[in-house]
């Protein structure tokens, strides 16, 4: 099934819904696809543990990062299955899983959503000048922007390290 075939096939707020914690892992296979077919709950996680890595580059500048002294949390809407990335890539020797749509402060809210990114900023305990945001999406860069806090559109490893340096960051 090709993604545009599976865009189609899905339940149209089953994601969302399993991403903000709102239905469990179990209802989520139950439901997701409209017409009501089964999915191999175990088939996918593997599938998805199989295909996480990181994207060239990023796990040298996240050490850097990191070692540097920055303080790096995720901001992300994803399920529970955050956990299947944890246990493949090791995420969390250079941030932190804070910010997640389906749990913790973060939970049930979902970026572009302004509250999202106003309470991580109210969690963190700063102004929006003192923290970036850095996504693969315009529209999410755009929002965290809107609030007054820069923002940067992820393309690259090396394309993101430029852009911090530019910033002033030194790692």
């Amino acid at each position: 099934m090709s993604f545009k075939e599976l865009l189609a096939a899905k339940h149209p707020t089953a994601w969302v819904d399993f991403e903000c914690n709102r239905i469990s892992e179990e209802h989520l296979c139950r439901i997701f696809f409209k017409d009501g077919r089964p999915v191999d709950r175990g088939a996918l996680r593997a599938m998805m543990h199989s295909t996480y890595q990181y994207l060239e580059g990023m796990e040298p500048l996240l050490a850097r990062l990191a070692g540097s002294g920055y303080e790096l949390h995720a901001l992300s809407n994803y399920p529970c299955w955050f956990e299947i990335i944890e246990d493949k890539l090791q995420l969390s020797r250079y941030l932190s899983w804070t910010y997640l749509s389906c749990t913790g402060p973060m939970e049930g809210l979902r970026k572009p959503d302004p509250q999202a990114f106003s309470r991580v900023l109210d969690h963190l305990g700063v102004p929006p000048d003192q923290a970036i945001f850095v996504d693969d999406r315009q529209s999410n860069v755009d929002a965290a922007a809107a609030l007054g806090m820069p923002s940067l559109l992820f393309k690259d490893a090396n394309n993101l390290q430029a852009q911090l340096q530019e910033r002033g960051l030194e790692f």
